[in-house]
């Protein structure tokens, strides 16, 4: 039986806790980054996990098209009802995407050799795999960010 409902719902909850912790945030703090060398605002790193899902398992997995501009991702700056309403669409996709790929297949599409990723030829469940590593990373980024970002603004 190929279900991908009970993955969607761990790939949402990470999203979930991005979207959090920018709403928290608010807009303004939630497009700056930390005073650290390389940093990212907490939402540029969530934008960015939208295009690595929307990458990795419509291009990836299910063979479709993804037009990804992915230094952009790093620099990207918005809301977080805005970007609540690209992680839906998303959602919606990827639950059409993931319908069409059972995990033991092979994906449709070989990632470009520069980007980021695991260094072998993978299942369809290992970019699943791939994918749902990189969200809770960033998940945990956007939050120890979050964090940094209110130290800073509070005096005491």
């Amino acid at each position: 039986m190929h279900d991908p409902d009970e993955y969607l719902y761990f790939l949402r909850r990470a999203f979930e806790g991005m979207l959090g912790a920018l709403e928290e945030l608010g807009d303004d703090l939630g497009n700056t980054a930390p005073p650290l060398p390389g940093a990212n605002s907490p939402y540029a790193i969530a934008y960015h996990c939208v295009g690595v899902a929307d990458y990795w398992l419509g291009h990836v997995v299910a063979g479709r098209r993804v037009v990804r501009d992915r230094p952009a991702e790093f620099t990207a700056k918005g809301d977080a009802q805005s970007l609540r309403r690209e992680v839906d669409a998303l959602f919606a996709r990827l639950e059409a995407d993931l319908r069409t790929a059972p995990p033991s297949a092979s994906p449709r599409n070989a990632p470009p050799a520069e980007f980021e990723g695991p260094d072998r030829p993978l299942s369809v469940r290992g970019v699943r795999f791939h994918v749902l590593e990189e969200l809770a990373q960033h998940h945990g980024q956007v939050q120890i960010t979050r964090d940094l970002l209110r130290a800073a603004e509070d005096p005491a």
